[in-house]
């Protein structure tokens, strides 16, 4: 490695040590004098006329009452808005983003109009209704966002990375919290890309520079999980974590993504994917930035990198760290982490901007850090916190940590933001809350033994706190609220996605062992036939998706017996088995290999084959007719029903074929895919419904559910026959081009049939908002069948 580069990017990180040394040092003092005691009691008593308000004890007892859970966002939301508190909460929270993410100052006219606008909007937006709240932070919402700013085919690509990144994450990590953090900074980027933008900015560019934002924010965001939280993890052994570091080093000396080389540890294939994925991130953010930025990117990049190893290297059991020691890395960390964004999108230079997030950083990491002490404890961290908590009794020359964050809050009011009235009533506000939340999540027993630690020593101004904390109302912030709701998404998604995953394998084992159709003795040989053709094809390694489908409809959503509606469950394999039999003949789509084995006219001839795709289309017809427990008219209007179904089928797939070698239009080929596929799934959701007698209103909705969540399903089945993998799908690959199909693929391309995918997927979402049952496991099963492998 060059000598020079070394020596330069050294001097770079000693000169940021420097600073933060001496900002320790200012800090230091003020803690030592106690001086920002006097202060902050004042600024307290000033603050509280907004937050302490008076009300009699029946008064008080009825406001609780009629305040929601802040966890259930919706209601909050909308009771916030009822109060004529909305206003309020959201422009104390844009504040607050705007000074720690944006490193603005609150006092000019401009910022404040500034805020103003984002608050309108988001008031707007959040008020709207509750299905478009709903809407907002899921995969629909996100897709409706994306397609008005033109970034549908970034949204789609991001989606893909975000779902290979925790795939990749190794036992031992957080997938979900690695998907939350990267979402997170993918999000910050994005938002300082649209404050750089002014209103005047043309669509065309606009979408240009949001597309940049998104794949910066990821690029960026990837660090987090696969270089932080990996070494964090103790994962890699010494000797991969030693080999790994240097790799980091070397990138970001000299600006050069070093070849992998020879990797000898257990784990070979993870630091493979890493260091690819890594290696295009980073050259994708070089390849977006102005030369004149780029050092400073890897300057500020190493600062953080550095800063964090020398904090990762410390020893809890270690009890002569200075106080240098502890702090300097962490205001190092802290501001280089927000200062890394600006040179990476490229932002204008802005000395006000600089300073204010250097200065600010060390607050929030405070601030964080006093949240997890104790998971940081358990695991051996050494922060300001645990350090303090293991050592304070041997030590009186250690800096209590609690009263930094507080010297650190009057220094940021008072000398960084000069006094500002508005700033003050943010940061006041923000440190509030954040022991508010902290009391309720760990119970009031536990917080004041905290307390009695870490701020003994400041009697008089614990007390005007610690009221603030018991009485203070009006301090809660929204991006609290979105990452707590978000944070509760993520879970209930995961826990209920394993839950219907679960569910599907159980229920797919139970059809498998009822589809096996028996012989007698007095059956005559060529019916023996066709059955062994049949229970040939029925035995594949089929996705049994329609009777899955019909099996939690009519357990799930209308609680009918397992029990009863297994002829129904079997009719519906039945009937998609024969569509696959006539699907796979020479004279249709001439395939070799249907569910990892050959075709049934591959094993037996095409008459077989013609004929066993008849008996399992009248086989199901008798399994309807044998649904006993149910009135009698319902069962005729089902087989009715499903006859017109069948011969609509028929009709989908002579369409199909006629269609070979010609250009359809996008409406004729949604129609051949609904004929094809989507009535299969109609079928599956209807026929349950028709047996419970469901009002018209809801099957038309469930209807238009199916429509959608079929074309959706051909649209991935057509992606998956260009880019599917041969082992996985079980059948060959590129069978439609062979055939001289049109499909959404050879139609609209690949990147054009993802949209029309994730469009249907939008549609279908929205249908299923008209239906007044638990539709869970429908929003499960969609997304199933949009990020499926197979």
């Amino acid at each position: 490695m060059n000598d020079e580069l070394i020596k330069n990017i050294d001097a770079s990180y000693r000169q940021a040590e420097e600073k933060a040394a001496a900002y320790f040092k200012l800090l230091h003092e003020q803690v030592s004098q106690n001086t920002y005691v006097t202060t902050l009691t004042k600024d307290f008593k000033s603050w509280k006329h907004n937050h302490l308000h008076h009300f009699s004890l029946l008064s008080f007892v009825m406001r609780r009452k009629s305040e929601p859970d802040s966890k259930d966002y919706h209601h909050y939301i909308g009771w916030l808005d009822k109060k004529g508190k909305l206003d309020n909460y959201l422009d104390r929270s844009i504040s607050y983003i705007f000074m720690r993410d944006l490193g603005k100052a609150l006092d000019s006219p401009d910022i404040q109009c500034r805020i103003r606008r984002s608050v309108d909007r988001l008031k707007s937006h959040l008020t709207q209704s509750k299905l478009q709240g709903e809407k907002t932070f899921s995969m629909a919402g996100l897709y409706r966002f994306a397609q008005k700013e033109g970034v549908e085919s970034t949204l789609i690509w991001v989606i893909g990375k975000l779902k290979t990144v925790s795939a990749n994450i190794p036992n031992g990590m957080d997938a979900e919290e690695a998907q939350r953090k990267l979402i997170k900074i993918i999000a910050g980027v994005v938002m300082q890309v649209m404050e750089e933008m002014v209103d005047e900015v043309p669509q065309s560019e606009r979408t240009e520079r949001l597309d940049k934002a998104i794949r910066l924010g990821y690029s960026y965001g990837l660090t987090y999980p696969f270089i932080d939280d990996l070494l964090d993890a103790k994962i890699l052994s010494p000797k991969e974590e030693k080999q790994y570091s240097d790799l980091v080093r070397t990138t970001l000396i000299t600006g050069i993504v070093p070849e992998l080389g020879e990797w000898t540890g257990n784990n070979k294939e993870l630091i493979h994917y890493i260091h690819s994925e890594l290696r295009d991130a980073f050259l994708y953010i070089k390849a977006h930035q102005r030369p004149e930025v780029r050092k400073d990117f890897l300057e500020q990049s190493y600062v953080f990198f550095k800063s964090q190893e020398v904090d990762r290297a410390k020893d809890l059991s270690n009890g002569n760290y200075t106080n240098d020691d502890i702090y300097t890395p962490v205001i190092m960390k802290s501001a280089s982490s927000r200062l890394i964004v600006r040179s990476i999108i490229g932002a204008s230079e802005d000395e006000g901007i600089d300073n204010r997030t250097f200065y600010y950083g060390i607050y929030n990491q405070l601030a964080d850090d006093f949240a997890d002490m104790f998971d940081d404890l358990k695991q051996g961290g050494v922060t300001p916190y645990t350090y303090y908590l293991t050592y304070h009794e041997k030590r009186s020359d250690l800096i209590n940590p609690f009263e930094l964050y507080w010297t650190v809050i009057s220094h940021l009011i008072h000398n960084v933001y000069q006094s500002d009235p508005k700033v003050s009533e943010v940061i006041l506000d923000r440190a509030i809350n954040g022991l508010k939340r902290y009391k309720k999540r760990i119970g009031t027993k536990r917080y004041n033994e905290v307390m009695d630690i870490f701020a003994s020593g400041i009697p008089e101004l614990n007390r005007v706190i610690q009221r603030m904390v018991r009485k203070a109302e009006d301090v809660d912030f929204f991006d609290k609220l979105l990452r707590d709701h978000m944070i509760t998404n993520l879970k209930n998604e995961q826990k209920e996605q394993k839950e219907f995953l679960d569910t599907v394998e159980i229920v797919r084992n139970q059809i498998n062992n009822i589809l096996h159709i028996p012989k007698s003795d007095q059956d005559a040989w060529m019916k023996v036939a066709l059955i062994d053709a049949a229970n040939y094809s029925l035995e594949g390694e089929g996705k049994r998706l329609r009777p899955i489908m019909t099996w939690f409809m009519g357990v799930n959503m209308y609680g009918l017996e397992k029990s009863a509606i297994v002829p129904l469950l079997k009719s519906l394999e039945y009937m998609h088995t024969a569509s696959l039999i006539f699907d796979d003949l020479p004279s249709q789509d001439n395939a070799s290999i249907r569910r990892g084995r050959p075709t049934l006219h591959e094993m037996y001839n095409v008459a077989t084959s013609e004929l066993t795709g008849l008996f399992l289309t009248q086989k199901a017809t008798c399994e309807q007719a044998s649904l006993k427990s149910f009135d009698s008219k319902r069962v005729l209007r089902l087989i009715h029903y499903s006859a017109q179904l069948t011969a609509d089928m028929c009709m989908g797939q002579a369409m199909d074929l006629d269609s070979r070698g010609k250009q359809l239009t996008l409406e004729q080929l949604n129609m051949m895919c609904f004929y094809k596929t989507g009535i299969a799934f109609e079928a599956s959701l209807i026929m349950p419904a028709i047996l419970t007698g469901e009002e018209e209103l809801n099957m038309k909705a469930l209807k238009k559910f199916a429509y959608h969540a079929g074309i959706a399903f051909q649209i991935k089945d057509d992606l998956l026959d260009v880019e599917g993998d041969l082992e996985l799908l079980g059948k060959p690959t590129l069978k439609d081009a062979e055939n001289n199909h049109a499909n959404f693929v050879s139609i609209l391309g690949a990147d054009g049939a993802k949209k029309a995918m994730w469009e249907h997927y939008c549609l279908a979402m929205e249908e299923l908002q008209e239906v007044p049952h638990n539709i869970a496991f429908l929003k499960h099963f969609l997304k199933y069948m949009v990020n499926r492998d197979y």
